[in-house]
């Protein structure tokens, strides 16, 4: 059983070399590797997942429930167009964090609207990579509060 999961919508298989100058020049690996280093060190375990599908993260989502207690999720280009997502998230009713290299409210009029924020424990918006390993600390914050 991990304890947190970490999950990755559209495109982020591309961080590195998609957009550097919004995005950074970090790959999605170095990030996983980040963030996996940085919960091992409380002793949690951490796993990663990543796809380009929908249907895929829903259905991760969904196959979280009674495995992962907590959820770290950048959703992309999800985060403004799937109410399938959030329904998943509202069926599983495990708490998560929505994060976003970008600040999404500083960008495109389209990419300001999230389907995730209001139900999410919180946001991490536009801090770079450092969003990731905010969500850590706070998801290992939360599990150790809520141990059981």
């Amino acid at each position: 059983m991990s304890e947190i999961l970490l999950l990755n919508g559209p495109n982020l298989n591309m961080l590195g070399s998609r957009e550097p100058d919004v995005y950074g020049s970090l790959t999605l690996e170095r990030i996983t590797s980040d963030v996996t280093q940085r919960v091992a060190v409380s002793g949690y375990k951490i796993e990663s997942y990543q796809s380009n599908a929908e249907h895929r993260l829903i259905d991760r989502v969904q196959t979280a429930k009674g495995a992962a207690r907590f959820i770290i999720i950048n959703p992309g280009a999800l985060t403004h167009t799937s109410i399938g997502l959030r329904d998943a998230f509202l069926s599983v009713e495990i708490p998560f964090i929505e994060v976003h290299i970008s600040n999404i409210f500083a960008r495109e009029e389209f990419r300001q609207r999230s389907f995730l924020s209001d139900i999410a424990q919180g946001c991490i918006s536009g801090l770079g990579v450092s969003s990731y390993l905010f969500a850590a600390d706070y998801a290992v914050n939360w599990l150790s509060e809520n141990s059981v």
